[in-house]
């Protein structure tokens, strides 16, 4: 499949200085637009699901938009979590918006702490300054600091972090009405729980979830245990991971006797030490409704943010293309739409023959199964089936199958939303192994799907590494013909197979040939030394930026 530049969307539409002014007529384009407030920006109807990439500089977000990233979260030098990242000064979100807006993609910068009582002015000063940086949205948890953004940079998208612990759509519409247009939904949500809210939400508000990294412990990440038992806080950059401690349980009257804090099916789940992989599964988050496929990393190298966006960018063009929404080639067929079946509201043509279809089959036993929608009372989306008195006092079961989306009688009772089935989207055999060629732990699917939950794994918190970057690309000629430079990482030697990660495609495989040289055009036998410049022969075309890899020959552990 060829490469399509991020977003697929109108350039125009990408860009928020292209939204019509405040009180302005909406132009045809701007189907399905925001809130009568006027001074809400319009946000424009997503044509597609967003890949957001991480990125801890100004290197990271240029690498995580050239590899197909449609958005890049990233934090300033203040007043975000992270504090590994170097991240970025004010003029490096000027330069890294006009980079972004050139070539369709938009950034977000987290102001996602829970501030002090000292910190408030400061914070509001910083975002008086962020609105004229050219940025596209805040991402916020606080919300008093939800609500002075909203009025200090009232034309700046604003979305509520995940650890708000948003977990359900009264929530969701109460931070609507606050000016938020997106929710990231808290981690521990399964995929019945995303398609309730995304059932119960306004069209036009955006769900982000996870689908790619380090997983926190408990409520999505309000990692204040940190401070609490080492007076670092998670929330100032300085977070002491005690999610990935290992702990056990002393009852007072039985000292000596420990008990394993760990997932079990009568227990409550408290810590998480696996990476989250979505891959695979992304077909039914996005049929679920979520707009958004947030990346996590922004302490990770510019590899894995080339790697990671786009590996998924192009899960999510294969997507588009077997549920008919795009040819090979990118160009729409038809409207994008998740496949969920919202109350009281009519579904689009496509979805309603598809719908009728399936309903007509499954009289002859033939309709495609809901997994998700049979395992949803076994999760945190909630339980249908409740009992409420009835005016003589006695037990009513209100619960009905579990299989509508509509409320019973009076309303009293709850249904979980259905989707309109749909074959499993396959991805090539490259796209599944991608995730396997980054530094991770342990990979799970975390609490999307009830039946498989993630596990703790508290023996081993380091990463796993079975591939290394031993290179980029600094430029192609086709003279004597044709061959590479690079910029070495780590060893290369004649015989050694190595991938360059190219964006939109898939990898190239190719054995180093002999005839390498130094950057002054002498041969060397093979390149030892890091941080130089080397040729090698290559007949194919390599772009500037490549990443260069290789497998490892025995897997290591490393620290991050």
């Amino acid at each position: 499949m060829p490469f399509r530049p991020a977003s697929g969307v109108l350039p125009e539409l990408d860009d928020p200085r292209a939204r019509p002014p405040t009180g302005a007529v909406v132009p045809s384009a701007y189907t399905g637009m925001v809130s009568n407030e006027s001074s809400i920006p319009m946000i424009p109807r997503r044509r597609k699901p967003e890949v957001l990439a991480p990125a801890g500089n100004l290197r990271g977000l240029k690498t995580a938009v050239d590899f197909g990233a449609d958005a890049v979260y990233c934090g300033g030098k203040a007043f975000g979590m992270r504090s590994a990242p170097k991240n970025l000064s004010l003029e490096d979100f000027e330069e890294g918006s006009r980079y972004a807006h050139e070539r369709g993609a938009r950034v977000y910068v987290t102001c996602n702490i829970l501030p002090r009582n000292g910190e408030v002015e400061d914070m509001c000063a910083y975002i008086g300054q962020l609105k004229d940086t050219g940025v596209d949205a805040l991402i916020v948890t606080d919300i008093g600091v939800l609500m002075a953004a909203h009025r200090i940079a009232p034309e700046l998208e604003l979305h509520v972090s995940t650890q708000a612990g948003v977990t359900n759509y009264l929530a969701a519409n109460a931070l609507y009405e606050l000016g938020a247009r997106r929710v990231v939904l808290a981690r521990e949500l399964d995929l019945q729980a995303v398609r309730d809210i995304r059932a119960n939400i306004p069209d036009d508000m955006d769900v982000e979830c996870f689908v790619h990294g380090s997983m926190c412990m408990a409520f999505s990440g309000r990692c204040l245990i940190s401070n609490y038992l080492t007076g670092r806080d998670g929330n100032h950059g300085e977070c002491a991971q005690p999610c990935r401690w290992k702990y056990s349980l002393v009852e007072e009257k039985r000292p000596g006797q420990v008990f394993p804090l760990e997932e079990t099916r009568e227990g409550t789940y408290l810590f998480n030490s696996q990476d989250m992989c979505m891959m695979e599964h992304l077909d039914d988050l996005i049929d679920s409704g979520a707009t958004s496929l947030k990346i996590e990393g922004r302490a990770k190298s510019a590899y894995y943010i080339a790697a990671m966006a786009n590996a998924y960018k192009m899960a999510v063009d294969e997507y588009m293309v077997q549920r008919g929404f795009e040819d090979a080639d990118g160009t729409p067929l038809k409207a994008f739409h998740d496949r969920v079946i919202r109350p009281g509201r009519p579904l689009p043509g496509d979805l309603a023959e598809e719908l009728a279809r399936l309903d007509a089959a499954a009289g002859n036993g033939d309709a495609t199964a809901d997994d998700i929608l049979a395992h949803a009372d076994e999760a945190f989306s909630g339980v249908p089936d409740l009992a409420i008195p009835d005016d003589d006092g006695n037990d009513e079961d209100n619960g009905g199958d579990g299989n509508g989306s509509e409320q019973g009688e009076g309303g009293r009772h709850w249904r979980h939303a259905r989707v309109v089935p749909a074959p499993h989207v396959e991805l090539a055999a490259w796209l599944k192994e991608e995730p396997y060629k980054v530094a991770h732990r342990d990979y799970s699917t975390g609490f999307y799907y009830p039946q498989r939950h993630a596990v703790q794994n508290t023996d081993r918190s380091a990463y796993f590494r079975s591939w290394l970057v031993v290179g980029e690309t600094l430029g192609w000629t086709p003279d004597e013909g044709g061959r590479v430079t690079l910029m070495s990482r780590n060893k290369i030697e004649p015989g050694q197979e190595i991938e360059f990660l190219i964006p939109g495609r898939e990898p190239m495989t190719y054995v180093v040939p002999g005839q390498l040289r130094d950057g002054e055009g002498n041969p060397v036998a093979a390149i030892n030394n890091p941080a130089h410049v080397f040729s090698m022969p290559c007949p194919h075309q390599v772009p500037v930026n490549a990443a260069i890899r290789s497998r490892t020959k025995h897997p290591t552990l490393k620290a991050a």
